[in-house]
Formats: structure tokens, sequence, C-alpha cells
């Protein structure tokens, strides 16, 4: 995916306008869907109101695996990502496959479990 850089910020207010993510805003992107390798089969939008994107896959914590992406970039190369703009913090989009529902679950990481 070629984008010109530009810069991005952490959080936008929520709910966002028009329901679209805005220009600017960054998230955690595993590599293999920033780069169009894999789908994005998860977008989550946790309690701090960061948003992540994986492949669902591979791990995304991994050295090198993920990095800081614009969301709307991610979405203007796959459509469907733009679906999950409503996701409410706390909160986590699932599918199987490319073109496939979106299912919403709750969210929190694992170390917040215990």
């Amino acid at each position: 995916m070629s984008h010109a850089p530009h810069p991005v910020v952490q959080h936008a207010p929520f709910p966002f306008p028009d329901g679209r993510f805005p220009r600017n805003l960054g998230a955690v992107v595993q590599r293999t869907v920033a780069e169009g390798h894999l789908p994005a089969l998860v977008v989550i939008h946790d309690d701090e109101g960061d948003w992540l994107i994986g492949d669902g896959v591979n791990d995304p914590n991994l050295p090198d695996a993920s990095g800081i992406y614009c969301i709307s970039c991610i979405a203007e190369h796959d459509p469907s990502v733009s679906e999950t703009a409503d996701l409410q913090p706390g909160s986590a989009a699932h599918r199987d496959g490319p073109g496939l529902p979106w299912t919403v679950r709750p969210f929190s990481y694992e170390d917040d479990e215990d």
C-alpha cells in the first residue's frame, strides 16, 4: 500500500462525524495488513480510545510486526474496514475472511482479566 506520509494523531473525538474515520487518525496496524499481504480480520477500539488492526493470524506483538498507520488509508485499501468506524470503546470486530460480516464483541487486554 503506498500513501504519502502525513502526520497522524492518536485520538480523535468519538463518535466520528459522518461515521467515518478521521483522515489523520493513527492506529497500530500489523504490517501484514498495512502492506496488503493479509486482510484485516480484527479491528479493536480499546477502552483508552486506541485503535488496532490485525490480520487475526500472526502475533502483533513480535518485534517489527506492527506500526502506526493512518486508519483511513487502511480503509481506502480495504473499504470494509470503514464499517467498524462506529465501534465503541472496549469492543473488537472480528471476521473470518474478506467480504464476510464483522462480529462485535467486548474487548479487554489479556492481562486486564486477572
